[in-house]
């Protein structure tokens, strides 16, 4: 072979090679990320999964992020057109407040509202105990409830936040709770919520809060949650975001430099975790006559996007599960961890048409739902204990 050939076929080669190389580009892992923060955590609220994690289960105090526990507590257990009556040992707590007065009524849903916006430690004293009768039995209802999410680094001691030795919890135990949260409308509402005015019994004028939270002014897609400080906990913050139907969940603990911080985790992860469907309801699975039952998403980075298996579990033909339709449930890994599952069932089965419910999960507690139930439960349960403490 001449040399003219040899180097034209070395020619083409290179070409091809040149041709060839955006299809073969190496996938590159997500970067590290950094913060000045002594714990932070970031996680996407629809699959739970927490992105990042620096010193997440180092136990600390979290300052009036506390309330974030608070609120959905109230929420869940109360009634937002409750009349709440201030005591006197409400409208003397110390610390931040919304300057409620002795013997002042207000409703629950406003003073949810104070309690968020403004960090009314005063507000929080009243809300616990209307909602849990007492300071202590509400106090109860708040670690239950942290117990059954699975924020197993958590213990509370109040419902305002205000630095005591055995009330803790950890980055990303506070990223569950948020996530837990934000599920709920009512509470994701007055996060969001800029400037709120309620009506004030004492003066000719009214409320009017401004939320504390600067990130809902200086980031897009700001919409939450919760700032918090003390002298001992220092900057602690709490923010959410949702960019493209993905909602993104930060956590900062003792973070001199929160504000941009947070922006730098939220930013990262809508960059490199987006959120993307894995499977949609109504897919049919290869090999089998059954349809997917829900529509299944998650947040991967890009050297993820392949590794997701996915694993069919049917249902024994004799079940009633089986015979109403259900056919079984397909089971998602990644890193061989379960990440999700969603219901498999009969191509036109009647349950196909049904509305989907929560995908929300925690590994730890099951089904949001399941959780929610457990709650209803739990306060049943309190309700009667307290009914014969009182009796």
């Amino acid at each position: 072979m001449n040399h003219r050939k040899i180097a034209l076929r070395l020619a083409a080669s290179v070409l091809i090679a040149a041709l060839l190389a955006p299809w073969t580009a190496e996938v590159r892992a997500a970067p590290a990320i950094s913060t000045s923060a002594e714990a932070a955590a970031l996680i996407d609220v629809a699959s739970g999964r927490i992105i990042v994690s620096h010193n997440g289960g180092k136990r600390m105090r979290i300052a009036s992020l506390t309330k974030i526990m608070t609120a959905i507590v109230a929420i869940e257990r109360g009634h937002l057109s409750d009349i709440v009556k201030v005591s006197a040992n409400a409208a003397g707590k110390e610390g931040s407040s919304i300057y409620l007065k002795v013997g002042e009524e207000m409703s629950l849903e406003n003073l949810l509202y104070g309690l968020m916006l403004r960090s009314g430690n005063d507000a929080a004293t009243a809300i616990a105990e209307h909602v849990g009768g007492s300071i202590e039995g509400f106090v109860y209802m708040m670690n239950e409830t942290a117990r059954l999410i699975g924020m197993s680094g958590t213990h509370f001691e109040n419902p305002h936040g205000l630095d005591s030795v055995n009330h803790y919890s950890t980055a990303d135990d506070v990223a569950k709770l948020t996530a837990y949260a934000l599920r709920n409308p009512v509470f994701r509402d007055i996060v969001k919520t800029k400037v709120k005015t309620a009506p004030n019994p004492n003066e000719d004028w009214d409320y009017r809060w401004l939320n504390k939270n600067r990130m809902l002014s200086i980031y897009e897609g700001a919409d939450g949650v919760k700032t918090g400080y003390t002298k001992l906990a220092k900057r602690c913050l709490v923010s959410s975001a949702t960019r493209n139907g993905q909602q993104l969940a930060a956590v900062t603990l003792n973070d001199p430099n929160d504000w941009l911080d947070h922006r730098k985790l939220l930013d990262y992860g809508f960059e490199h975790f987006p959120l993307g469907d894995i499977v949609r309801k109504g897919d049919r699975i290869e090999r089998l006559p059954v349809v997917v039952g829900r529509t299944f998403s998650y947040p991967l980075a890009e050297e993820e996007r392949g590794a997701v298996r996915k694993e069919a579990v049917l249902l024994d033909p004799g079940s009633v599960e089986y015979r109403l339709g259900e056919r079984g449930k397909l089971v998602f890994k990644l890193g061989g961890t379960e990440i999700g599952s969603v219901p498999l069932y009969a191509e036109g089965s009647p349950q196909l048409a049904a509305s989907d419910k929560s995908a929300f999960r925690y590994r730890e507690t099951g089904r949001y739902e399941a959780t929610r139930l457990k709650l209803w439960a739990l306060g049943l349960r309190e309700t009667v204990r307290r009914l014969f403490v009182l009796s």
